[in-house]
């Protein structure tokens, strides 16, 4: 009778509980809690989301799409972020308008052939490109090889309708440490929560995981980019 009603209460523990019941494939940053979930869109908000951006994609294999508007004067520099992530699995497409850049993200997911599409945006998107977002990359699991990762990166606080979750990550250095507060904002499936992040050899993770303080990677640096030192791709 006992081991009856504990079998009972774990079931409806289970049946209660806020995670999902089915597995996705997911990246994880050094915490199970740190996920963002393959074939959905995450938005990265803050003033260090392309360093999130970038730490993120180090875990995948395979190209990096980085879509961004033509012109914009805080554009990557491939030397800037040698030290998080090989500047030759950058691929960079330049936009007009933002619309395009919303274009581009979405054929990219679709396409289903690069793991990480990333979108540097100067304002969020409103709800009907970012579900256009989701489908293109549900699609593009399906069509493709691989289950991209869809990035949506805004300034300040972020703010876009419908994404699957919203992290901000912030500077929060110290004399001979580098150090990053990390937030999650938004998730359908886990409350708001906050880390402390630094680099180790495996990457981007919380500080609790890293035995020996070391100084991380610096911020990507926000130079124009040379057409000598990337390929890029003007979208009209």
């Amino acid at each position: 009778m006992r081991t009856s009603i504990l079998s009972t209460m774990q079931t409806a523990a289970a049946l209660l509980s806020r995670r999902p019941h089915r597995r996705y494939p997911e990246v994880t940053l050094g915490d199970a809690e740190i996920a963002f979930r393959l074939g959905r869109v995450h938005e990265l908000c803050g003033p260090a989301r392309r360093t999130l951006a970038l730490a993120c994609a180090a875990r995948l294999e395979g190209p990096v799409v980085w879509i961004s508007q033509t012109n914009r004067a805080d554009a990557l520099c491939p030397d800037g972020v040698a030290d998080l992530i090989p500047p030759g699995k950058l691929l960079f497409v330049a936009a007009n308008k933002r619309d395009d850049v919303l274009w581009a993200m979405e054929e990219s997911l679709r396409d289903g052939r690069a793991p990480t599409v990333i979108a540097d945006l100067s304002a969020p998107p409103p709800m009907v490109p970012v579900r256009r977002l989701h489908l293109a990359a549900e699609a593009g699991s399906g069509a493709g090889v691989c289950q991209p990762l869809a990035l949506l990166l805004t300034p300040e606080d972020g703010g876009a309708p419908g994404i699957e979750t919203r992290w901000s990550l912030h500077p929060a250095h110290h004399t001979g440490v580098n150090r990053w507060r990390l937030n999650r904002l938004r998730a359908r499936m886990a409350p708001p929560r906050q880390w402390m992040m630094a680099f180790s050899n495996s990457g981007l993770a919380p500080c609790s995981d890293i035995d020996t303080p070391q100084s991380a990677a610096p911020e990507p640096a926000q130079t124009l980019l040379s057409p000598r030192e990337t390929m890029r791709f003007e979208v009209s």
